[in-house]
């Protein structure tokens, strides 16, 4: 089994084929993951064709890798398939609010996560899209999501054609608390946070982004106040329109 101490996030793909076989068995594996109440409150949407992969690469900010990975799996919260068997069986669902969003997100999520795992025992690439819930309804449109299923995750899959370096980690006292949370002091965040911000690699992404601190790159360039809660209110906007609130 590959270590997960040696996980790489993998942007770049060899042209060998992910074969259906493949790729179904690890679908199928992924799902003995938890679940609430065994419902299985998540669908995956697998992406093969040129075509689509070329209309979903606007709502992942036209990312490379969502056209060159040999498959792109798009993981949906779902709750409508299990209000549809509610229906079809003489029983009222009652699952168009934000609970059971989070139910089904959190669903969709271990999901993702253990399919992940499975990926790396075979050796498999991956990356995982942060940028699923920014712009979720594009990804609505293009998939043809209908209401109370939302996009949660992504994916690009492939066979690796690189192997870059690990990306840095902090160490686990930094976020693992005895009994009850244990708030930081600034000696505290200064133990856990230094050997990162001193890694020749992120004193480069200082400087090349014209800051003082590794900090300020993600306050005042990467995950900027003014974006979060714009993004916020499409991600609001979008749970409502898909039935969730």
């Amino acid at each position: 089994m590959k270590s997960l101490l040696t996980r790489r996030t993998i942007r770049k793909y060899s042209s060998r084929d992910v074969t259906e076989a493949l790729l179904n068995r690890l679908l199928n594996e992924a799902a003995r993951t938890q679940t609430m109440g065994n419902l299985q409150l998540y669908s995956v949407v697998v992406t093969r064709s040129a075509e689509m992969k070329e209309r979903l690469s606007p709502a992942h900010f036209n990312q490379p890798m969502v056209k060159e990975a040999p498959v792109v799996l798009t993981i949906c919260a779902d709750f409508n398939r299990t209000s549809q068997w509610a229906r079809c069986r003489k029983a009222e669902p009652g699952y168009d609010n934000f609970l059971s969003y989070m139910n089904a997100a959190t669903d969709a999520l271990l999901y993702t996560q253990t399919l992940c795992n499975l990926m790396d025992e075979e050796g498999l690439g991956y990356c995982y899209l942060g940028t699923t819930v920014y712009m979720p309804q594009a990804i609505i449109d293009t998939l043809q999501l209908p209401q109370l299923v939302m996009p949660v995750a992504t994916l690009t899959v492939g066979w690796p054609a690189e192997e870059p370096a690990l990306s840095d980690r902090l160490p686990s006292e930094s976020f693992v608390h005895s009994e009850t949370y244990r708030d930081y002091t600034p000696e505290a965040i200064n133990a856990f946070y230094t050997p990162k911000e001193q890694l020749p690699e992120n004193r480069h992404f200082v400087e090349i982004n014209h800051k003082e601190t590794l900090a300020q790159v993600f306050t005042d360039i990467r995950y900027t106040k003014k974006d979060n809660e714009a993004m916020s209110a499409t991600l609001l906007d979008t749970l409502r329109q898909q039935g969730f609130i």
